[in-house]
């Protein structure tokens, strides 16, 4: 069903893609302009930015909030407007309550879900004069329920969730789109740290395609793969005494 307008194909759509320097968001940005795309990436590796062919390297760390500002205004004064905000940038590291580490925790909320905030901050009021555009934040499944090794990044990824959710109500009305997209495992430098078999584990290049085919229908909640995804959603519906004997029983955890 299509919550939001659809995006009749890429070509000439002005995007800002931030976490683009591995992962989901460099494939992503890497398909957004084989596809004709105008694509500014950030992340805080500069050097690897530039190595993206034909996207507008702005580097910049999301924890600051006036590089933030000032790479909207940038592309404000240099594109005349905003077409899409794709939000990918993230941290992990898997972490159990019998190993907290508070500097990594406060880490993962700096990136995963404060850095959302700066970014919504400095494109908002680009969006709203324009009464257009769409907004999509990168979650994950961590998000929809409590999983073993996911005590920083989980709750950061729910909040994600909420936040879209809550975005939704506010900007829809007034001509903007809002999604969020909640991968399964997908193989990057993040994931491989985990020591656990990964079920249904898919390609960046996998996860960019599904991505953009969720925002072009209008989705609010693109999730993939189904095969995998379809499983959690059902999950999460569970009573928590079943659900938490299923998660230790699936995961071994």
């Amino acid at each position: 069903m299509s919550l939001n307008p659809r995006i009749d194909g890429w070509g000439g759509r002005r995007v800002w893609v931030i976490g683009a320097s591995s992962g989901i968001g460099r494939a992503t940005a890497q398909v957004l302009l084989q596809r004709g795309a105008r694509v500014a990436v950030s992340a805080r590796q500069a050097d690897v930015l530039r190595e993206i062919d034909g996207a507008l390297a702005l580097p910049l760390d999301v924890a600051d909030a006036a590089a933030l500002h000032a790479a909207a205004q940038r592309l404000q004064r240099d594109w005349q407007g905003l077409d899409l905000l794709l939000y990918c940038a993230g941290t992990y590291r898997p972490m159990r309550a019998t190993a907290f580490d508070l500097d990594s925790a406060l880490r993962h909320d700096d990136v995963n879900y404060r850095g959302a905030l700066h970014a919504l901050a400095a494109v908002l009021p680009l969006l709203l004069a324009q009464r257009a555009g769409h907004i999509a934040l990168v979650s994950s499944v961590a998000g929809f329920g409590g999983l073993p090794q996911a005590l920083a990044y989980g709750p950061t990824k729910a909040a994600l969730i909420n936040l879209a959710e809550t975005l939704y109500l506010d900007l829809r009305p007034l001509g903007i789109g809002v999604h969020v997209v909640n991968p399964g495992f997908v193989d990057t430098p993040l994931t491989a740290q985990n020591t656990f078999a990964m079920p249904a584990l898919i390609s960046p290049q996998q996860a960019a395609v599904a991505i953009l085919a969720g925002l072009q229908a209008g989705r609010f909640d693109t999730h993939f793969p189904r095969r995998f995804t379809l499983w959690l959603k059902l999950l999460r519906c569970l009573p928590r005494a079943v659900y938490f004997p299923l998660v230790r029983g699936i995961t071994g955890l």
